[in-house]
């Protein structure tokens, strides 16, 4: 980790059009050269499996990495799933288990107590019954019997299931299971704090030196206009801020609480109140400005040890041009630095 090739993938919210800008906007995150591409995959939003699926019959280079979320879908579903969509995109396909809050879950009457245990069993459940295996499994949370495999035979037997963490336990849990990891790098600064845990959890797989993608997800607002993006990265701050890490707020000398006022206004769709109410300090949880700053901000997250990045957050006023950017004027910031190095 942290040497040579970062691959650099974008991470397409529903903020930034419906379905079908969504789709046009992956096709062009390939032809642009992206490496990756992500759809969260939250309640109540448009559907991260539909969307890739979609995606998957109309690109053939780009790596699809397909989130899930262990309360509300069972390890079969997200077997059969995955399987599915891998072969639609002939290998192309990775899948994420976990999840980066434990809020969410609660509006639909659950509690995430258990998290750790769940996402470890669904993880190994998920991953037998992709080698063809049959799933007899009585585990703490998930108790199944012989006629738990899968029908199919998928188009990879080894499709990598990286796992989603938030917090430290959950960031070492991702280390030690993972075949990668993808945590909210939020603010950049907390890289190395985020780093530490999943190295532990590497350490204590017993194969600490097997291909890992530590991939950084990052919120970023780029413009050559560096008030407008400030702006705009504000508005992701004020409404997600509040669920962020806050052992990595505590980086920027920040609480939760901190971050209340902007959420409060937020939600009262106040957006000059929220982003009144944000300090400079806060934004520093993101990345905005021209795309020298944005690479010169990114380069902490690198120097950790991460070597994927997941742009996300607002991106840009015009979503294609901003992801034109990046494309032309901060990755290669980063693949000039790995042909010196």
């Amino acid at each position: 980790m942290g040497n040579g090739y970062v691959k650099f993938g974008m991470r397409l919210l529903d903020d930034l059009g419906g379905a079908r800008e969504l789709v046009a906007l992956a096709q062009l995150a390939e032809r642009l050269g992206f490496d990756t591409l992500w759809f969260p995959h939250d309640k109540f939003r448009l559907n991260s499996w539909v969307l890739n699926a979609a995606v998957a019959q109309t690109t053939s280079r780009i790596e699809l990495f397909a989130r899930t979320n262990v309360y509300t879908t069972d390890p079969s579903e997200i077997a059969s799933f995955i399987a599915t969509l891998d072969d639609i995109a002939k290998g192309r396909a990775s899948v994420t288990i976990g999840l980066h809050n434990l809020d969410s879950i609660t509006w639909v009457g659950m509690e995430g107590s258990d998290v750790l245990q769940r996402v470890r069993e669904a993880t190994d459940i998920v991953r037998r019954l992709l080698r063809g295996e049959v799933v007899a499994y009585q585990g703490q949370i998930y108790r199944w019997t012989e006629k738990a495999y899968l029908r199919v035979k998928p188009y990879r037997a080894d499709v990598p299931i990286l796992v989603c963490p938030v917090g430290e336990a959950f960031l070492e849990l991702s280390g030690e299971i993972g075949d990668g990891t993808l945590p909210m790098v939020t603010p950049p600064a907390s890289a190395e704090l985020i780093m530490e845990p999943i190295r532990r959890g590497l350490r204590r797989s017993g194969n600490p030196a097997r291909p890992f993608d530590a991939c950084a997800f990052v919120w970023m607002a780029i413009s050559e206009d560096r008030d407008e993006a400030r702006d705009m990265l504000a508005d992701v701050v004020a409404y997600f801020g509040t669920y962020l890490d806050p052992r990595a707020l505590g980086v920027l000398g920040l609480t939760i609480d901190d971050l209340r006022p902007a959420y409060d206004r937020i939600m009262a769709r106040d957006r000059a109140g929220a982003r009144a109410a944000l300090t400079p300090q806060m934004l520093r949880t993101g990345i905005y400005g021209t795309p020298e700053e944005c690479a010169e901000q990114l380069e902490v997250v690198v120097a950790a040890g991460f070597n994927h990045i997941s742009i996300g957050g607002p991106l840009g006023r015009n979503p294609a041009e901003a992801m034109r950017l990046i494309a032309e004027r901060v990755i290669p910031h980063f693949r000039a630095s790995a042909e010196r190095a």
